[in-house]
């Protein structure tokens, strides 16, 4: 038998609206080694998105690396298998992986290719040991794939799954697959018998639940989304990371952790956790959702008319004895039928000496429809990728091909990047 606890984006250095969360973090992976030395865990999984920012801060990757050390002292035959997400940088992540395997964790931030072209599977497979140190699983620790690392890997024409991929916009997720297909039949071949495999995959599954607003694909609008297929019933376990929510796929085996601190207001409902799977031999023999406490409380006020949400917060619980970087956060949303100008200044009024940091102030105006306006684009859903794709074909009259795509997408990939790096200590992109 092998104990697992999966989680996954961390995103540690996150600022909260311009706003240092490093106690909420600190709280957190203390509470999580906590829970491994009373769980007696074999082995943590941690499925990408370990920074929320490609050029993390020194106090951001202290954590991290301060948690490792203790996390070894405290339970020395503990593995530990963390993969890149797409926040991540993954040549950051692998940086120091020659020293953190003397602690027994195992870093993975890029794939690489052999000189036949073919994946470099043996780098991406962890053996998990139990306290007795045999290997009794094979972790396939698959970190997030960017287009530039995966298109170009089905060409059009090509039977993939049993279907042509006669449309160069599915070259992205058929790379994705291929990937996740090479690295499965790999770990088929290296496991013994009794031995299970788990996999590790940052990716977005079809029909999983999507945040609100904190998550940043890097292909926005579902168009990165791959099948649960891929992952066979001979997989015991598979821990994914990159959606915030906790939840599975169709089958017990198949989970998002989700993350463990609301990343956003809109994830202030979210059942925060991580998840414990045992393994028996080569199968999952149990489940178990460990919920994560709340460092900081989350209030979301609204939407409501003023009087209302002033009287909301005028009832919020507030805790005077408790330390600044304690205080809970706030959004607050008003729905407003005319301007209010000094709406701010009613707010903070009503928040005067209250133990709370009102972080947003949302003002909701009415929408009045517009007769003989253009139909209007949401960009978001839309995504950068369709955008593209649409003005090309609207400059050129037919599709970008294959070879464009995997330009814009290195493009995408290096803007989204640097945007990061500047971003560092500002907020999340």
């Amino acid at each position: 038998m092998i104990k697992l606890i999966h989680t996954a984006d961390w995103h540690l250095g996150q600022t909260f609206h311009g706003q240092e969360r490093l106690a909420e973090h600190r709280v957190f992976l203390d509470w999580l080694l906590d829970t491994l030395v009373a769980r007696e865990a074999d082995a943590l999984l941690v499925a990408g998105d370990v920074f929320d920012v490609v050029n993390p801060s020194l106090q951001a990757q202290a954590l991290l690396y301060d948690f490792i050390v203790a996390a070894h002292e405290r339970l020395p035959m503990l593995d530990i298998v963390l993969i890149a997400g797409n926040h991540d940088s993954g040549n950051r992540i692998e940086l120091p992986a020659p020293l953190m395997r003397r602690l027994r964790a195992h870093a993975l931030g890029r794939v690489s290719w052999l000189p036949d072209g073919s994946l470099d599977t043996e780098r991406l497979l962890v053996p998990l040991t139990d306290a007795f140190g045999e290997t009794c699983a094979w972790c396939l620790a698959l970190p997030f794939l960017r287009p530039a690392e995966v298109t170009g890997l089905v060409r059009p024409g090509e039977v993939e799954n049993g279907e042509r991929n006669d449309d160069a916009r599915n070259d992205y997720v058929a790379g994705i697959s291929r990937v996740h297909e090479q690295l499965i039949a790999s770990a088929r071949q290296h496991r013994a018998p009794g031995q299970a495999l788990v996999a590790m995959s940052h990716a977005h599954l079809h029909g999983a639940a999507v945040s609100e607003a904190s998550e940043r694909p890097i292909v926005i609008g579902g168009e990165e989304s791959i099948s649960a297929g891929l992952f066979s019933s001979d997989i015991a376990y598979v821990a994914l990371g990159h959606l915030h929510r906790a939840q599975q796929v169709g089958e017990a085996r198949i989970r998002y952790s989700g993350s463990p601190l609301p990343l956003d207001f809109s994830e202030v409902t979210y059942p925060h956790q991580v998840v414990e799977a045992v393994l028996e031999g080569e199968s999952l023999a149990a489940t178990e959702a460990i919920p994560v406490p709340r460092p900081v409380a989350m209030y979301r006020v609204g939407p409501d008319e003023l009087a209302t949400v002033l009287a909301e917060l005028e009832a919020l619980p507030d805790d005077p004895t408790l330390p600044r970087e304690r205080w809970p956060w706030l959004e607050v949303r008003v729905e407003l039928s005319a301007p209010v100008p000094d709406l701010r200044a009613q707010v903070e009024a009503v928040l005067e000496g209250k133990a709370v940091r009102l972080l947003r102030l949302e003002r909701r105006l009415p929408q009045h429809a517009a007769e003989g306006r253009p139909e209007r684009v949401d960009l978001q859903q839309l995504g950068p990728r369709k955008l593209f794709q649409r003005t090309w074909e609207k400059q050129w009259g037919e599709a970008p091909g294959t070879e464009v795509m995997a330009d814009f997408d290195r493009l995408l990939q290096d803007v989204l990047d640097a945007d990061g790096e500047e971003t560092a200590g500002e907020g999340r992109s």
